[in-house]
């Protein structure tokens, strides 16, 4: 009689292990997946990665939908509930997606695209990282030292003279050339070079261009100690990143914002500037990028 007892609570338990085993973090049922997506250029890929890796550290399931497109094409999948995070800039958000002024604020820039995305269309920025990937304008040291421009005033006044390389969207942009002669003044470069983005620094660094369209934590930049044109008219909101995520994902699962918010504090321009080079200048996998800095900042285990 004993020993049938035993068997019965024995087999309880089995099935209550089993039971238990089915959920994750915080009772969430196995088989559910949380989906990270990223935009289409390397800064996205490797940031990407690692909110992936972080969430899988926290024990969840995660989909990777890297590699998704532009603005338009993340920010919609998020309305039709395809993925539920990705990470997108402040300055974007508030250009690109709400279609306001541009304000080179980034407090204000941060809390207007919080509260206007939640109230819109019920998405979450989490905490912001200090890094901006801002709108710029670079030349080499010759070249700056050559024209004796270190301002994007002293770019205007000599635009003449230059030859400017950037991809084809920047002649359009509200925050590219029409933005700029807006706040500089009607200037006429000598040639704009539209080229693929990717070609932007082998034209500037070959001296096929002068002055080349940049982000502020392009890794070329330090590799090549390239001269960043100060935005002295203050021209280009702030951008920096970090994870828009769905309302209700992050409701069910407030460890999301547990497991992704620590990582923002360290992303500064330096650091994503050297992680972008691993990739698109060593030719490094995004996710061994990711996850060799993750490990070194000790928030992943090895």
């Amino acid at each position: 009689m004993e020993k049938r007892k035993r068997r019965r609570w024995v087999a309880v338990l089995v099935i209550v292990a089993l039971l238990l085993g089915a959920c994750g973090p915080g009772g969430r049922q196995a088989g559910e997946t949380i989906r990270v997506a990223s935009k289409d250029f390397t800064e996205q890929f490797i940031l990407g990665e690692m909110y992936a890796l972080l969430l899988e550290n926290a024990g969840f399931q995660v989909e990777r939908k890297l590699n998704l497109g532009g603005t338009p094409v993340a920010q919609q999948a998020l309305l039709n509930k395809e993925i539920d995070l990705y990470p997108e800039y402040t300055g974007t958000g508030l250009l690109t997606v709400l279609k306001l002024p541009a304000n080179s604020d980034p407090q204000q820039v941060y809390q207007t695209v919080k509260t206007e995305y939640q109230k819109q269309f019920g998405l979450v920025w989490l905490e912001p990282a200090p890094m901006n990937n801002t709108q710029a304008l670079a030349m080499t040291q010759e070249g700056a030292e050559k024209f004796g421009i270190r301002t994007i005033s002293d770019m205007a006044a000599k635009a003449g003279e230059l030859v400017m390389v950037g991809p084809p969207e920047f002649q359009e942009r509200e925050d590219g050339l029409p933005g700029i002669r807006k706040v500089y003044g009607d200037f006429q470069l000598k040639q704009y070079k539209a080229v693929d983005p990717g070609l932007r620094y082998q034209a500037l660094t070959s001296g096929q261009a002068d002055v080349t369209v940049a982000f502020g934590t392009d890794g070329e930049i330090a590799a090549f100690n390239l001269v960043v044109l100060e935005d002295d008219q203050g021209l280009f909101p702030p951008y920096q990143v970090a994870p828009v995520v769905r309302q209700e994902v992050l409701d069910a699962h407030p460890q999301i914002a547990e497991a992704l918010n620590p990582l923002q504090s360290r992303l500064t321009n330096e650091v994503m500037q050297r992680l972008n080079y691993e990739v698109s200048g060593k030719q490094r996998e995004p996710a061994d990028v990711a996850r060799e800095f993750l490990e070194g900042e000790g928030l992943l285990s090895k």
